[in-house]
């Protein structure tokens, strides 16, 4: 798990979200995250469902924001849990070992604690910048991350506000993928907007060292 983790907007024209998620699955995704708040089920369902379908077809796994039920009825690779949802312990135990349980633990390192000991695959902290989607206090230090490094042996996601450029600060901490919104899915009316946004999330990776999944031939001019 390192790189961009992509997160959907609350859009209900399902034909411009799965467009504009495929245009940033074909420049590389570590994760795919469904999230919309305020959809109906039916049209949870088909988004959810045509979202997994892209996944699969580019290989990267793909999670659901909350919706457990949906997670097994579509059989999709994860769930994504907050602090009012179920516990991650819970969500392990229903869901196996096989699937990917991801908790929010916005600034707080005991949160993390907890979800490791519940078997989380991951740990997301934040939000550390202004959001244009989620409002919550922007509280979380950056050097969360070099505690978490420390202390527990999770991947390390990063959220809130999410650009390339205040992304770097703490992906050189250690974040193991930044997840965004806005900063893709806001420029998908804009011609190679959305391949340039991922490719500068990647290129973040691939400076800081390591694999990374994706292209960044335009950033860096080749």
């Amino acid at each position: 798990m390192r790189g961009l983790y992509l997160v959907t907007p609350n859009w209900d024209d399902t034909d411009r979200l799965l467009d504009v998620s495929e245009q940033a699955l074909q420049e590389g995704v570590a994760l795919l995250q469904y999230r919309h708040k305020s959809a109906e089920a039916d049209q949870r369902r088909e988004q959810a469902g045509a979202l997994l379908a892209l996944a699969r077809k580019y290989g990267v796994p793909f999670i659901i924001n909350d919706f457990l039920e949906l997670c097994e009825e579509l059989d999709a690779d994860g769930v994504h849990v907050g602090g009012t949802d179920a516990s991650v312990a819970q969500v392990r135990a229903r869901l196996g070992a096989d699937k990917i349980v991801g908790a929010s633990c916005y600034g707080d390192m005991a949160l993390a604690r907890t979800a490791e000991a519940g078997g989380a695959s991951y740990v997301a902290f934040g939000g550390f910048y202004p959001s244009l989607v989620k409002k919550y206090p922007v509280t979380t230090p950056l050097d969360i991350v070099l505690q978490a490094k420390c202390e527990i042996r999770l991947p390390c996601v990063v959220i809130g506000g999410m650009t390339p450029e205040n992304a770097a600060p703490l992906v050189a901490r250690g974040a193991d993928m930044v997840a965004a919104i806005s900063s893709v899915f806001g420029n998908g009316h804009q011609a190679d907007a959305v391949d340039i946004a991922v490719q500068q999330f990647n290129l973040l990776f691939a400076q800081a060292g390591g694999r990374v999944r994706g292209r960044i031939s335009r950033i860096i001019g080749i």
